[in-house]
């Protein structure tokens, strides 16, 4: 199942680039520029998302008193 999950961001992603490169292109009419917009959105939202639950189930283990001990993992600044 996880695998699916990163199958599903990686190719948000890869379809997010898409969207960028082609913006960036400025070959677009105005309408296709919007239509990309709100797709980027939904983009960004679903890997936004993913990486959170990522975030949220990832754990470290650390030693302690001769055994292991789950502790939730915290992003450093």
């Amino acid at each position: 199942m996880a695998e699916k999950k990163s199958v599903d961001f990686e190719q948000s992603l890869g379809r997010l680039e898409e969207l960028v490169d082609q913006m960036e292109g400025g070959e677009l009419s105005l309408e296709a520029m919007i239509k990309h917009f709100e797709e980027g959105s939904k983009l960004v939202e679903i890997c936004s998302r993913k990486l959170n639950e990522v975030e949220l189930k990832i754990e470290k283990l650390v030693k302690k008193d001769g055994g292991l001990e789950e502790v939730p993992f915290e992003v450093e600044d």
